[in-house]
C-alpha cells in the first residue's frame, strides 16, 4: 500500500513536472512566435483594391477597371443566405468558437496521421478568421510555424473585432476565380447578378470556391462542381437553413453561368470608355484607377451613341463599297469540321450584326455560308453549326475593285464568291425588313474616320466614334489623330473678321491672286475648288457659303494672320499658329474634338468651353473629388428648407473668347451654308442647323462641323495613311451626309429651336448679292442680316481690297450681270 502511495505520488510529482514543462513549452511558442507577429490594427483601415466603375449618363455600365475585380459590400447588406452558404461551406461553427475550431483541428491532425509519408497536402482546419489573419497578414506558406502564427492572430483578432467585421472582411477578400475577388464581384462575373438574386444553388455554387476555384471551374470541371455545391446544399440543409424542398429543387438547378464582359459595356461605347480610362489614369495614375473603387459618371448618352456609331459606320461603308469589291479576308479549306477551322480566324467582335462567315459552296444564284461558332466559357468551340445564303441581291454591290473586271457589277455570285472565302455577312433587307436566310456580302472598309457629338453649353461630350471598330484598331481618331481641318477653319478667320470690323455684308474680291512667299519659296496661287471659277465681288455670307478660298485668303491678308492665330488659339483649335496666310485655309492640323469644341463656342454665344468625357468621380466613399461643372449656383444651400426666397442663380465666370453678338452672325453665316451652300444634304433635317464643310488638298480628309441650338457633331473621312479620296470627292457628297443621318436621328423628337438672337442684333434687310440696303422693288432677292449696333448696310457699293490710284476704296455701281477678273491682279475690267 505505501509501495502504491509512493508510486501515485511519483506518478503526480512527474505529470505536475511534466505540465508545467508543457506550460512552459507552450508559453515560450507563443512567447517566440508572438515576437514578430504583424500588426493585426491594420484591419481596421483596410482598404482593399476595389474596382474602378464607369457609368453613362443614364447609369448603365459603361466599364470597369481594376487588378482585383472586388466590389466592397458592408455586412448589413449581404443577404442571409449567402452568409449561411459560406458559413455552411467554411465554418459553421463560426459564430461560437473564439477563433480556432479545437474540434476542427484534431480532425485535421487525425488525417494527417492517416496520410503520414503519402505527400498529400495536409487538410487544413482553418476557422474563417484564420482564413482572414492568412489573407491579410500572413503568407500562404504551407508550415506548423505559419499555423502557429495564424492561431494566434485569430485569438487576437476576436478580441479586438467583431464577428461580423471579420465576416465582412472575409467575403470581401476571398479569391472566387475568374478574377473575382469577394462575393459581390462573383455574383456578377458567374451569374451577371446582384447578391440578393441568386438562387441556393448559386450560392452554394460560389460558397463552394473558396478552396479551389480553379479545380471547380463551372465548364471545364463541371460534374466536379457541381458535386461540391450539392455538398454545401446537405450541409445548409443539415444545419437547418433552408428546407427540403429548396434543398432538392437546388441540387436540380443546372450550373449555368454568364459569360459576363470586362470591356466596355455598352454597345459603340469602347472608343468613348478608353478615352475616359485614359483621363482617369493621367489624373490619378494607375493605382487609384485599378485599385481605388472609384464611381465615375460619365457624359456619354447612349442612345446619341449608338445614333453616331450607326450613320459613321454607314457611312465609311457605303464609301468603301462605291470603291468595289477587295475580295475574301482569306481562304479557308473547308473539308471536315469548318466551324473549327473558322473559330481560330480573329473576328472584329463590336461590328455586330456583321457576322464572320466562310462560303461552302456557290452557284450562279447563291452561296452558302456557314457562320464562326462561338466559344463556351472554357474555350471549347461550341459545336452549335449555323448556315444562311447570300444571294445576288446580296453581292450586286461588289463590283471589282481592281483588274479587267474593274468597275464591273457582277451578274453571278459565282463571280465574287468562292468556297473557302472567309467574309463577313449580315442580313439582308427588302422593304424594310429581313429576310428570313438570306444574308447580304459586306466589307471593312479601308477608310476611316471620327465623330463627335457635344453639348455646346457645357462642352459634355454626348457621343464619341474613333473609327471603324474598336476591336481592329484601339487609335482614337477623334482625338488623337491630327488632321487638316480644311474649309471648317474658315468660321474661326471670318468670326474673327467681324469681332474687328467686318460685318457679313462687307464685301471682298473672288478673283485669281498671287503670294510671293518670299526667300526664294516662290509664288503662291491659291484657288477655288472649282478651279478658275470666280465671283468677282461678293459678301463675306456668300464666300463663307461657297466656301470661296481666293476671298479667305484676301481676308487673312486684311486682318493679318497673328490675329487669326490668336483666334484659333481663343477657340483651342491650336495652341500657336504659325504666320502663313495658308492657314487660313485650314491646311495646320488639329483634332476632331478640338474643331467640335470651337464650334461649341460660337452656338453658346462665345462662352469658353472645355470639351469633358467625365461629369463626375467619386471616391470608394462616395466623396466628389472632380465635378466638371464649376459654376456658382448663389441660393442653392437653402437652410430650413423653402422661405420664399428669391430662386438660385447660376453664376458663370467662364471667359468670354468672342462677342456674343460675333457669334451670332457668325452662326447666321454658317446657317446659309446649309440652307444654300456646300452642306445643303443637311437641310433634309428639317431643324435650324448652321454648319460648315471641309475639303482639303487633293481630298484626303473631307469634313464637316455643325450644330443645332443644343448639339454640335464635327466628324472627318479619310484614310489613316492620307491618300486622295478621289477627284470627284467632296464633304458636301461625304461627310455633310453622315452628319445628315446622324442629326435626323438625335434631333427627331426635338422641336424646330431657332438660334437665340442676342440683345443688341439689329436684323436690317439687304440685297443677298451686293449686301446693300433692299430697296422696295427688292423683295425677290433680299435676306435679313445681322449688323451689331454702330454698323448697317452700305448705301453704296465698296469692295475692300479694291483701291483708286490714291488708295482710297473705290465706289462701284452694284453688280448686274457680274464681273470678268483681270488675271493675276484681283482688279476688275
Amino acid at each position: 500500500m505505501r509501495l502504491l502511495v509512493r508510486f501515485l505520488g511519483f506518478l503526480f510529482t512527474a505529470g505536475t513536472v511534466v505540465f508545467l514543462v508543457g506550460v512552459g513549452v507552450v508559453a515560450g511558442l507563443i512567447w517566440h512566435f508572438s515576437r514578430d507577429l504583424p500588426d493585426y490594427s491594420q484591419l481596421q483601415d483596410y482598404e482593399p483594391p476595389v474596382v474602378t466603375r464607369v457609368h453613362a449618363v443614364d447609369g448603365s455600365l459603361l466599364g470597369e477597371y481594376a487588378k482585383e475585380r472586388r466590389l466592397y459590400l458592408p455586412i448589413q447588406a449581404m443577404p442571409k443566405l449567402v452568409i449561411n452558404a459560406f458559413l455552411a461551406a467554411e465554418d459553421k461553427n463560426f459564430y461560437e468558437h473564439g477563433g480556432i475550431d479545437y474540434s476542427g483541428m484534431a480532425r485535421a491532425g487525425l488525417l494527417l496521421i492517416q496520410n503520414f509519408g503519402s505527400n498529400r497536402r495536409p487538410q487544413g482546419a482553418s476557422t474563417i478568421t484564420q482564413q482572414v489573419a492568412k489573407n491579410f497578414l500572413l503568407t500562404n506558406e504551407v508550415s506548423f510555424a505559419r499555423k502557429i502564427k495564424e492561431a494566434l492572430l485569430a485569438m487576437r483578432i476576436e478580441r479586438a473585432y467583431s464577428k461580423d467585421k471579420i465576416l465582412e472582411l472575409y467575403l470581401n477578400e476571398i479569391y472566387l476565380g475568374l478574377g473575382a475577388y469577394g462575393i459581390a464581384a462573383a455574383s456578377l462575373v458567374y451569374f451577371d447578378k446582384s447578391v440578393n438574386e441568386l438562387t441556393v444553388a448559386e450560392a452554394s455554387y460560389l460558397a463552394a470556391l473558396p478552396k479551389a476555384p480553379a479545380l471547380l471551374h463551372p465548364v471545364k470541371n463541371r460534374d466536379r462542381a457541381i458535386e461540391r455545391r450539392n455538398y454545401v446544399i446537405d450541409r445548409l440543409l443539415e444545419n437547418g437553413w433552408i428546407k427540403q424542398a429548396e434543398a432538392d429543387s437546388a441540387r436540380k438547378e443546372p450550373l449555368v453561368v454568364a459569360n459576363r464582359a470586362n470591356s466596355a459595356h455598352t454597345f459603340a461605347g469602347e472608343y468613348f470608355a478608353e478615352e475616359v480610362r485614359r483621363d482617369i489614369l493621367e489624373r490619378y495614375g494607375e493605382k487609384k484607377l485599378y485599385e481605388g473603387g472609384l464611381s465615375v459618371r460619365t457624359t456619354l448618352d447612349p442612345k446619341i451613341q449608338v445614333m453616331a456609331r450607326k450613320a459613321m459606320v454607314a457611312g465609311l461603308v457605303n464609301y468603301d463599297e462605291q470603291q468595289g469589291y477587295r475580295g475574301a479576308i482569306s481562304k479557308l479549306d473547308v473539308s471536315g469540321d469548318w466551324g473549327v477551322k473558322l473559330a481560330d480566324i480573329k473576328s472584329l467582335s463590336d461590328i455586330s450584326p456583321w457576322r464572320m462567315a466562310v462560303v461552302l459552296e456557290t452557284s450562279d444564284q447563291s452561296a452558302r455560308i456557314g457562320f464562326q461558332p462561338g466559344r463556351e466559357l472554357g474555350g471549347a468551340v461550341s459545336r452549335q453549326r449555323t448556315t444562311g445564303l447570300v444571294t445576288l441581291d446580296g453581292v450586286k454591290w461588289a463590283r471589282a475593285a481592281a483588274g479587267p473586271a474593274k468597275g464591273k457589277a457582277p451578274t453571278a455570285v459565282s463571280q465574287v464568291l468562292q468556297p473557302g472565302d472567309v467574309i463577313y455577312a449580315d442580313p439582308l433587307y427588302k422593304d424594310g425588313n429581313p429576310v428570313e436566310g438570306q444574308y447580304r456580302l459586306r466589307q471593312i472598309p479601308e477608310i476611316s474616320g471620327a465623330m463627335v457629338a457635344m453639348d455646346p453649353s457645357t462642352g459634355r461630350v454626348l457621343a464619341m466614334v474613333g473609327g471603324f471598330s474598336f476591336d481592329q484598331s484601339q487609335f482614337n481618331r477623334a482625338t488623337q489623330a491630327y488632321r487638316q481641318p480644311g474649309s471648317t477653319i474658315k468660321p474661326i478667320v471670318y468670326s474673327a473678321a467681324l469681332d474687328n470690323g467686318y460685318t457679313p455684308s462687307s464685301v471682298l474680291v473672288d478673283g485669281p491672286i498671287e503670294i510671293d512667299q518670299g526667300q526664294g519659296a516662290g509664288v503662291w496661287r491659291p484657288d477655288n475648288f472649282s478651279v478658275g471659277k470666280y465671283q468677282g465681288p461678293t459678301t463675306l455670307r456668300n464666300a463663307l457659303r461657297l466656301s470661296l478660298n481666293t476671298v479667305t485668303v484676301r481676308l487673312a491678308q486684311d486682318i493679318g494672320m497673328p490675329l487669326i492665330g490668336e483666334y484659333a488659339k481663343r477657340y483651342g483649335v491650336y495652341d500657336e499658329l504659325p504666320n502663313y496666310l495658308s492657314y487660313a485655309l485650314g491646311t495646320g492640323e488639329t483634332t476632331v474634338i478640338r474643331m467640335a469644341t470651337a464650334y461649341s463656342m460660337i452656338a453658346n454665344g462665345g462662352r469658353k468651353v472645355k470639351p469633358t468625357l467625365i461629369d463626375r468621380i467619386q471616391d470608394r466613399y462616395g466623396h466628389t473629388i472632380f465635378r466638371h461643372d464649376q459654376r456658382e449656383c448663389r441660393g442653392c444651400d437653402a437652410p430650413g428648407g423653402w422661405k420664399n426666397q428669391t430662386e438660385p442663380q447660376l453664376i458663370d465666370r467662364r471667359e468670354q473668347v468672342l462677342d456674343v453678338l460675333t457669334a451670332y452672325q457668325t452662326t447666321s453665316m454658317m446657317e446659309g451654308v446649309v440652307q444654300g451652300g456646300t452642306a445643303m444634304a443637311l437641310r433634309e433635317v428639317g431643324k435650324p442647323i448652321a454648319g460648315k464643310t471641309g475639303t482639303t488638298t487633293d481630298a484626303k480628309d473631307l469634313w464637316f462641323v455643325g450644330f443645332s441650338p443644343d448639339l454640335v457633331v464635327g466628324l472627318y473621312v479619310g484614310y489613316d495613311k492620307p491618300r486622295s479620296l478621289g477627284r470627284s470627292a467632296q464633304a458636301g457628297h461625304t461627310a455633310a451626309p453622315i452628319a445628315r443621318d446622324f442629326m435626323k436621328l438625335a434631333l427627331a423628337d426635338k422641336p424646330a429651336t431657332p438660334f437665340r438672337i442676342p440683345a443688341g442684333i439689329k436684323l436690317v434687310r439687304v440685297d443677298a448679292k451686293t449686301g446693300m440696303r433692299a430697296g422696295p422693288g427688292d423683295s425677290g432677292r433680299t435676306i435679313l442680316e445681322a449688323f451689331k449696333p454702330g454698323t448697317a448696310p452700305s448705301d453704296n457699293y465698296s469692295v475692300i481690297g479694291l483701291t483708286d490710284d490714291d488708295g482710297r476704296t473705290q465706289q462701284l455701281p452694284p453688280p448686274e450681270t457680274g464681273f470678268i477678273m483681270r488675271p493675276g491682279t484681283g482688279g476688275l475690267w
